[in-house]
């Protein structure tokens, strides 16, 4: 079975660069994308109902911003959109779906580099899902999503530069450390411990030509569930967002 995960920076935004295309192509079994910036009665008709999929989102209050999506080729059990707190539901930030064998969280992780209250807003909500995450601590457990967070240096292309900047702020990067605590592991590198491997540029310095970038998405799973895990893949030839799709295949 495969997984994908991709900020798309804007659901309209990509329809408009063939995201039909690379769905089509990619034939993952679950697609999951952050930062849709819609409601669910904005999505193009043709990308949200996609033949042999199940779809599920969930939308900010405000217009235009934050939002998550799947689409599933195998019908969950349930589909839960909310964390039981209202200040974090209401930007539609999270969904998760309950399978059989696992349960498979879609997160979008705020970003803290507006301002000191946002990046107290970030924490909060890292903090915040991390004790809600203890209520499956005996569950297999799948947590993809754009973290918004470079856990180590090895993560970005100049670390030395972003230690005060958010994103690679210390704070940050220990919820990180929390998650891994709780006993979640990072996929990307079961596989691969080699520099230069990122998800994110920054599109004002056209950082992707170069290669100087972040990797800030991430799929963690829980440590009794490392077993069905036969790759993990950054798949940074695929265009469209400052974000590229990151995967993973289980068995």
């Amino acid at each position: 079975m495969k997984i994908v995960s991709w900020n798309v920076n804007g659901i309209r935004a990509i329809h408009k660069k063939d995201f039909s295309g690379w769905f089509k192509n990619n034939s993952a079994d679950i697609v999951c994308i952050q930062e849709t910036k819609a409601d669910e009665s904005q999505f193009p008709k043709d990308i949200k109902e996609i033949n042999g999929y199940n779809f599920y989102c969930s939308s900010a209050n405000r217009k235009g911003y934050s939002g998550v999506a799947v689409w599933s080729k195998i019908k969950p059990r349930s589909i839960c959109t909310s964390i039981n707190n209202f200040i974090f539901d209401s930007e539609g930030r999270v969904i998760y779906l309950d399978f059989k064998d696992f349960i498979l969280f879609n997160i979008y992780f705020p970003n803290g580099g507006a301002s000191h209250i946002r990046l107290k807003y970030k924490l909060d909500f890292y903090d915040y899902l991390i004790a809600y995450l203890r209520r499956f601590k005996d569950k297999a457990v799948i947590m993809c999503g754009d973290y918004n967070t470079a856990h180590f240096p090895i993560d970005l292309a100049r670390p030395k530069e972003n230690e005060k900047v958010s994103g690679f702020m210390l704070a940050e990067r220990e919820k990180l450390d929390d998650i891994v605590s709780m006993g979640f592991v990072d996929t990307f590198r079961c596989f691969n411990n080699e520099p230069g491997n990122y998800t994110w540029w920054d599109y004002k310095t056209v950082a992707r030509s170069r290669n100087i970038g972040w990797r800030i998405d991430y799929f963690f799973m829980s440590k009794h569930f490392l077993k069905h895990l036969q790759s993990a893949d950054i798949e940074n030839s695929v265009l469209g967002s400052d974000h590229c799709p990151i995967s993973i295949t289980i068995s």
